[in-house]
């Protein structure tokens, strides 16, 4: 397993003004980078897994450098841009599998929130020579396992490029914008499904599996674009809100000799998702997966290239879901490794290569959280997980047959590891409340400490004149449940005195916002209220993750039901504790958070006095298929969850100060959500405040729209709790 985006330095500090006894920090030098520290690029292990790679930038100049993993000192560079004539720098690279050419991305430019589509250029390591691969921007560049060709998609049809003779082979030519789709995903599956590029090399490189995706009535949505024009634009993509069509998936297998292209036959499936592909250590033998548009029957399927048959060897079912994600590892023999909550909890399984269970390889009232990869040569599985609570992660190696099990770090809090390419080495980050992201590098066998790498001291000392309040975590008991919680207080807190109260959450499926972590750039904003006199805290409720499936699962079919009750009788609690003022209750979150603060206003209006809800959405009808449905089925087949959940039905209740932000770009939660609540509250005549942010998407970012976003939050709290 190869390195994937492990950042390394210290910590961009803040968010907003901080207040210090002796001295203040401004919000435009927060956010102008004045307490930014210098990072260290992704690294990737070279296949040797003695050293590794990292793209440089200095002076206008990319360099891919390579350094050794023992002394961290580096030994020499791959590729300059200095020393090319064709381009004068490069945004981003891709190795080939035997390293002996590159991938070099200029002129990228970002789609959604994965796509992208650039210039690339393939460098020859041995040679020194440079190609383009097109005078087109293209998306999801790959090479064939033998690096004699690179297969790409370009206006939603496949090209293979040979190297060599410079030759290009059109392999589909149905492709259509907001119609057909090849070798990419549509948006839902890019958002919801995580992934972009959807055609796959097998292992011999003669053929490439792809998914094709016709979205032709799949309904458009259009939002526009005022930029600096005299006229605005219109943006329109297929978006298949909850209960709509969705686009027509199928399966097809390319072969290069023939150039032909094979449709294949999955069996009785009727209005389905294929979320994965992969090809198994076979080369003709592909897996995929096949889902349900419910999203609670999963079926593994092998397809056989040679004759297009297609088997099932596996299914997973869920009375709520089945979570998709890339933790499928195929041996040698084509057992299989898996993940899943089938046992109340996400567990490590082996399967023979029949799809038969062989050995649950781990088991616990705790949740395996990341799943790093299996090691032939040590015969080990490397994994993270909450064994030592659920607010904390360590990482641990395990053999198949569930023996042997290994913990690889010693310190309590956040652990995570980017193992070498032959797993000899892991570099670990690590942190808790009192502790910034410190790296280190450990022996894999054992995790002993080989060397320090970075750590973020010059932060600490930074920090120190501003005498910022610690992150208390605890736990406190709501609707018969110990909840996770963190609290910042003032740092000259007095028991004997009443403080208002503000409550961040974000609550949806899964998530976790209690954790033994550092500040985070939202805590700065946060040390900032709490030296104004607020108490800031964060309580995770029933329905987030990490503490099992049935606590996860339980607002099946009622988003915002039982996440609301916990948030709102956790306020209680908390005010009526002595130093808390009951009467000055805000709570803020954004996105899916945005939907519990706006609810919590409103059916928690005898509790808080103020909320704040950024990008919220404000009906799950106005969402998308995948997400949505997952959690509620249908609004056909369940209304009374949909519409008894959306704020905008209880606009009435409206009592406290309600601050609404959106971004008028949002390609994700529309900023239709927020048009429609302002509508509703309008004719409730009821008083509010919002703010629209012209063209951004859901992040609400650029220049100084951050400062200004968190400056509003700011004024509008210290008026107003």
């Amino acid at each position: 397993m190869k390195f994937t985006n492990i950042v390394l330095g210290l910590l961009v500090t803040a968010s907003s003004v901080v207040y210090a006894q002796d001295k203040q920090i401004t919000q435009e030098e927060i956010w102008d980078g004045t307490f930014s520290q210098e990072r260290l690029q992704s690294l990737q292990s070279l296949n040797n897994g003695k050293e590794y790679v990292v793209l440089n930038r200095e002076n206008g100049v990319a360099s891919i450098d390579v350094y050794d993993y023992k002394s961290g000192e580096k030994s020499r560079s791959l590729v300059s841009s200095a020393n090319l004539d064709q381009i004068s720098s490069f945004q981003g690279f891709e190795l080939s599998d035997d390293e002996s050419k590159i991938l070099l991305s200029t002129e990228v430019e970002q789609i959604y929130r994965r796509s992208s589509r650039g210039v690339y250029y393939i460098y020859n390591t041995a040679a020194g020579s440079l190609t383009k691969l097109s005078d087109k921007k293209v998306q999801e560049p790959t090479f064939s396992p033998d690096a004699s060709k690179v297969a790409y998609v370009f206006e939603n049809d496949i090209y293979i490029f040979d190297i060599s003779s410079g030759e290009e082979t059109r392999v589909t030519s149905d492709g259509e914008k907001n119609k057909i789709i090849n070798g990419i995903t549509d948006w839902v599956y890019e958002e919801e499904f995580a992934f972009v590029k959807a055609f796959q090399w097998n292992k011999n490189g003669d053929r490439i599996a792809f998914l094709r995706f016709d979205e032709e009535d799949v309904p458009e949505f259009s939002m526009d674009i005022f930029g600096e024009d005299l006229y605005p634009r219109q943006e329109v993509f297929k978006y298949p809100k909850a209960g709509e069509t969705n686009s027509e998936v199928s399966l097809h297998l390319y072969e290069l000799a023939s150039e032909e292209t094979e449709d294949v036959e999955l069996g009785d499936y009727e209005d389905f998702y294929i979320p994965r592909i992969k090809w198994t250590q076979d080369p003709e033998i592909l897996s995929l997966q096949v889902l349900n548009r419910h999203q609670n029957k999963l079926d593994l399927i092998f397809v056989d290239a040679e004759d297009n048959e297609a088997e099932v060897v596996m299914t997973e079912t869920d009375d709520a879901y089945v979570d998709i994600t890339d933790n499928l590892t195929f041996l040698e023999d084509n057992d299989f490794i898996w993940t899943s909550e089938k046992d109340g909890w996400n567990h490590i399984y082996l399967y023979d290569e029949d799809g038969e269970l062989e050995n649950q390889v781990t088991s616990g009232e705790w949740e395996v959280t990341n799943y790093y990869g299996y090691d032939k040569k040590s015969n080990r599985i490397f994994y993270q997980s909450t064994e030592n609570g659920s607010v904390n992660r360590d990482v641990y190696s395990i053999k198949p047959n569930g023996k042997g099990k290994t913990r690889l770090t010693d310190r309590t809090g956040m652990n995570s590891a980017d193992f070498s390419a032959d797993y000899t080495y892991f570099i670990n980050s690590f942190t808790n409340t009192e502790t910034p992201y410190e790296y280190s590098l450990h022996n894999a066998k054992n995790g002993k400490l080989v060397r320090e790498i970075k750590d973020n001291s010059a932060l600490v000392e930074k920090e120190k004149p501003y005498n910022f309040s610690p992150k208390e975590l605890s736990t406190i008991e709501v609707n018969g449940n110990e909840l996770n919680m963190w609290m910042i207080k003032p740092s000259n807190f007095d028991a004997d005195k009443e403080y208002p109260l503000l409550m961040f959450q974000y609550s949806g499926p899964g998530s976790q916002s209690v954790s033994n972590s550092y500040f985070g750039t939202n805590d700065y904003w946060y040390q900032l209220l709490a030296d104004k006199g607020y108490i800031i805290a964060t309580v995770d409720g029933r329905g987030t993750g990490l503490k099992g499936a049935d606590f996860k699962k339980v607002t099946q079919k009622e988003l915002g039901k039982y996440e609301l009750e916990d948030q709102i009788e956790a306020a209680r609690v908390l005010g009526d504790r002595e130093y808390i003022d009951e009467d000055r209750i805000g709570i803020w979150g954004w996105s899916y958070g945005g939907f519990m603060s706006s609810n919590a206003i409103l059916k928690g209006n005898d509790v808080f006095s103020l909320a704040i809800a950024v990008a919220p959405v404000t009906s799950w009808r106005f969402y998308d298929t995948i997400y949505t449905e997952r959690y509620m089925t249908t609004p056909q087949e369940n209304p009374s969850g949909y519409d008894e959940n959306s704020p905008i039905n209880h606009v009435e209740k409206l009592k406290g100060d309600y601050l609404l932000i959106h971004g008028g770009g949002d390609d994700n939660v529309h900023l239709q959500n927020t048009m429609r609540m302002v509508e509703a509250l309008i004719q409730a005549n009821k008083q509010f405040d919002w703010a629209i942010y012209p063209d951004k998407n859901h992040g609400i970012y650029g220049g100084n729209t951050r400062l200004h976003l968190y400056t509003k939050m700011t004024n509008f709290i210290t008026e107003n709790l």
